[in-house]
């Protein structure tokens, strides 16, 4: 797997965090919307391009779970520092909780399913 394909799969990972993020917690300042999506997922995204440049600085392949994953998935978090200071608010002890735990098994989740996937390709008689 390269490394686009492996970025462009935590791009989407933080898509749909911020996502179920925005359908958790609509209001009426913030309703469900393209615009309010955005504004959730733009920090978090941040983060995970953040650890992108990290990954690429330090030559490790994207799709591992340890320690790429690992890396964006702890520097990702950094998008709730981000969130907080936009927001001019420490989020609750609660969402910071639940963001980390679901960042980490979206971000994380993939990455496991793909060595399956690669592991499985690779052990599979080659026809010729």
């Amino acid at each position: 797997m390269n490394r686009s394909t492996s970025l462009l799969a935590d791009i989407v990972a933080i898509a749909l965090f911020a996502l179920f993020a925005r359908i958790a917690h609509q209001t009426d300042d913030m309703p469900l919307n393209v615009i309010g999506w955005l504004s959730t997922w733009w920090p978090f995204l941040l983060g995970v391009l953040l650890s992108w440049a990290l990954i690429a600085g330090l030559h490790l392949d994207g799709h591992r779970v340890f320690p790429a994953g690992l890396m964006t998935w702890v520097v990702g978090v950094v998008g709730l520092g981000i969130w907080a200071f936009r927001n001019g608010d420490i989020p609750h002890w609660s969402f910071i909780l639940v963001a980390t735990i679901m960042s980490g098994l979206l971000l994380l989740g993939w990455r496991a399913i793909a060595r399956v996937v690669l592991r499985r390709q690779n052990r599979a008689p080659r026809t010729v």
